[in-house]
């Protein structure tokens, strides 16, 4: 999950279960708004290791070190008492009226499991048990990047702010109102470019369900009379129940992901169902074999047996379509490849690998690409594709992750 959703997260978990206050608002700095804050810096403290990315030359860092000893259930206590310690003493030099050292560990320890929680429900993998153990596990649940979700957990927060006082109601509320519409056009405009499955239907209805959640509050000032704490709790269950939803489409869609693999009678070392932008009725559905990956992409909204395609199936299953990619042909610089301590790292963490080798004049090309992080759009290569880049006397020339344009 990016950074400032899991900023948002922790902000409204502190005002819908602990009493928060806004953390800009003009009183003076209180109990509650620290209360806010410190859940909010707990729940973006473990992407602090992306520091060590920045000032660093090691590209394969995102895959060994992100979302490891900072994401760690079993290092989480360490850094809820160092956080708090740090609060306290800050609270102490400012002349704050703060939480106690025992309360506020509590909420730094809350914060941080939330962004635990959340990444793990994506794709991407978390080493939630590191440094014990160093595997990344991933639900699958959610896409890393989901503008749904985000908007559920800030939209509350905004009509929060919107519906305090009565004082420049409409004003707060039509220019909020604005921003989250164009917003939602943006995003529709940004998926078409990058081939995500964007419909006008859904750009209209969430633009309906964006009018009715600003706008309809105001009619007789219906909104001030819902308490703050209301509208947060409301965000809070809302972001719940859209996770629940998650759970229950990736059970459908991994249902017919082995529907599928069955009726080709297909050699499965793994399968899953990867979440697919935009919504939860898109999936991505994968199935690794000792030959190389099938996919099958899933509309759960539409046909049942709706994917995109670059094949058919045989006639047991003849209204199946799927793609294939198919492991090259073994041979000496691939085998080369696969003996780079750089490889075996991208391989440990690939779950759909897949590689390929081409010849560029005298230089042979071996790449491997995980197909977990989908190509948006044909001919180009996965966002996660390394490239080893061999002479004609077999030497490394270079190797690296592939650049997308």
């Amino acid at each position: 999950m990016d950074t400032i959703t899991h900023g948002i997260a922790g902000a409204l978990i502190a005002k819908a279960a602990f009493r928060g206050q806004d953390m800009l608002a003009a009183k003076p700095v209180n109990r509650q708004r620290i209360i806010t804050w410190s859940l909010m810096l707990g729940a973006i403290f473990p992407d602090s290791d992306v520091f060590r990315e920045f000032i660093s030359h090691n590209d394969l860092l995102i895959l060994t070190w992100h979302r490891s000893i900072t994401h760690s259930l079993v290092c989480l206590p360490i850094f809820a008492v160092v956080l708090a310690a740090l609060t306290r003493w800050f609270a102490r030099w400012r002349n704050w009226d703060s939480p106690s050292f025992a309360a506020l560990t509590g909420i730094y320890a809350i914060g941080i499991l939330s962004h635990i929680l959340m990444d793990l429900i994506t794709s991407f993998g978390t080493m939630i048990w590191s440094p014990v153990k160093w595997s990344r596990p991933a639900w699958d649940l959610v896409f890393i990047v989901d503008f749904t979700f985000s908007a559920i957990l800030l939209v509350p927060q905004l009509l929060a702010w919107v519906y305090r006082k009565p004082e420049g109601l409409q004003r707060r509320a039509i220019g909020s109102w604005l921003v989250f519409v164009v917003g939602t056009l943006a995003v529709a405009f940004i998926g078409q470019v990058i081939g995500a499955p964007f419909s006008t239907g859904g750009v209209f209805a969430a633009i309906v369900v964006l009018t009715a959640a600003f706008l309809l509050p105001a009619i007789r000032n219906a909104g001030l009379r819902v308490p703050l704490g209301t509208w947060n709790l409301a965000g809070l269950l809302l972001s719940l129940g859209y996770i629940g939803a998650a759970v229950y489409a990736h059970r459908i869609a991994l249902e017919r992901v082995d529907n599928f693999s069955s009726s080709l009678h297909l050699d499965a070392q793994s399968r899953g169902a990867l979440p697919f932008p935009p919504s939860l009725w898109h999936w991505d559905g994968l199935v690794l074999t000792p030959r190389g990956v099938y996919e099958v992409r899933m509309n759960l909204g539409g046909d049942a047996k709706e994917v995109q395609a670059a094949g058919t199936a045989p006639e047991s299953a003849p209204s199946l379509t799927y793609s294939f990619y198919p492991d090259a042909p073994p041979n000496p610089y691939i085998e080369a490849a696969k003996r780079l301590p750089e490889v075996h790292t991208v391989l440990w963490f690939d779950r759909f690998p897949v590689t390929r080798f081409h010849k560029e004049g005298a230089e042979a090309i071996v790449e491997i690409s995980d197909l977990r992080f989908p190509q948006m759009k044909p001919g180009r290569p996965s966002s996660f594709t390394y490239r080893v880049r061999f002479g004609q006397d077999g030497t490394v020339i270079s190797q690296g992750w592939v650049k997308t344009k």
